[in-house]
């Protein structure tokens, strides 16, 4: 069973950054991939950013150029900075990670982490 703590959450005025960390409780060499989720009020939760292992990062056109995701392994932990950030950013953010594990997939969420964008 793999956890995952978001943090970093928080209220923000339109413009403001924030930056999300996600502590996991694997290796990250299992994992295949890590992404960032998130469900606005009355939506259906969409795709942000994307990692894959060994290849590249994929983001929602609607977050390109303005959040980057990054890694530390040796924290095991993942973070997508936030900037110019739009009242539409208004959501709760969920980790999400894939590890293999004895040939099969494993998928883990973590509990998500509420951000409100805000004048």
């Amino acid at each position: 069973q793999v956890r995952l703590v978001e943090s970093g959450g928080g209220f923000a005025q339109p413009g403001e950054s924030l930056r999300l960390a996600c502590v996991i409780s694997a290796s990250m060499h299992s994992l295949n991939a890590m992404a960032w989720y998130r469900q606005g009020p009355g939506k259906e939760r969409e795709l942000v950013a994307q990692h894959i292992s060994g290849g590249s990062t994929n983001y929602a056109n609607s977050v390109k150029g303005r959040f980057t995701f990054s890694r530390d392994d040796a924290k095991n932990t993942v973070y997508l900075q936030m900037t110019s950030l739009k009242s539409e950013d208004t959501a709760i953010y969920y980790c999400f990670v894939n590890q293999l594990y004895g040939g099969s997939e494993l998928r883990y969420w973590g509990q998500g982490t509420q951000v409100t964008v805000s004048s």
